[in-house]
This record gives C-alpha cells, sequence and structure tokens, in this order.
C-alpha cells in the first residue's frame, strides 16, 4: 500500500478532503523524522514505537578489493510494532 492508497482510503471513510490529509500525513512523517534525528524515541501506544537502535563498530570487509574496513558506531531507525499490532496480522494472513 502507497501512501496515495492510504490518503485515499482515510479521505473515503473520514468525507475529509485529500489534500487535507495528505498535508495530514505528510506533516506527520516530517515530525516523526525529526525527532527521531533529534535522539527522541516515537510511541504510538497500540500500534507500534518508532526507535533508535545503536550500531557498534565492526569490521567489515570489501571482498572486491580484498580490504578490511572499519564500519564506524551508528544508529539508525528501526520500527517496532504494539504486541496487538503483530497478533492482528498473524491472525489474518492467509
Amino acid at each position: 500500500m502507497t501512501k496515495a492508497e492510504i490518503v485515499a482510503q482515510i479521505a473515503q471513510k473520514t468525507g475529509i478532503e485529500k489534500v487535507a490529509i495528505m498535508a495530514t500525513v505528510e506533516e506527520f512523517m516530517n515530525v516523526v523524522e525529526e525527532s527521531m534525528a533529534e535522539g527522541e524515541n516515537v510511541y504510538l501506544r497500540g500500534f507500534g514505537s518508532f526507535v533508535i537502535k545503536k550500531r557498534a563498530e565492526k569490521t567489515g570487509r570489501n571482498i572486491s578489493k580484498n580490504t578490511t574496513v572499519i564500519i564506524p558506531a551508528h544508529n539508525i531507525p528501526s520500527f517496532k510494532p504494539a504486541k496487538t499490532f503483530v497478533n492482528d496480522v498473524k491472525e489474518n494472513v492467509k
């Protein structure tokens, strides 16, 4: 499902104009991105959490040059679904 499909479905269910819904969805995504860029996790009760995971420094390999490369420690964004979300998906998978 794409962002446009999500907006269309919300517009159909609520009767609100697609333009207003698209602006809301875009701003929601901006707020989540900005919060995580500042180091804050975002918790949506009953849906899930957008959390920052810390990756330690590690040694990798460049296979084409046959050399080792140090990959520095870094943070990555991650989504952890709520238990109810996971259970709903498990029960409805065909």
